[in-house]
């Protein structure tokens, strides 16, 4: 599975969030994600990328994060 930049993801508690865009860790060189929560006042987060695809199977949800599927109204 492939996390998309500018994608909206749910995550397992409820929130929302947008994937800014993937960066590499300078030392480890480990692909990182960068996320805002859509709520006010959300701060920037960082996180592993296979943690942020990391399978948790809960909430009637299979994993950590998940993209959804936002039609526009046009």
């Amino acid at each position: 599975m492939e996390v998309k930049i500018k994608g909206i993801y749910k995550h397992y508690k409820g929130d929302y969030y947008i994937v800014e865009d993937i960066a590499i860790h300078s030392e480890t060189l480990e692909k990182m994600i960068i996320y805002r929560g859509l709520y006010e006042n959300s701060p920037l987060w960082v996180r592993p990328y296979s943690l942020f695809l990391d399978e948790v199977n809960k909430n009637n949800q299979k994993y950590r994060f998940e993209l959804q599927e936002i039609k526009s109204k046009r």
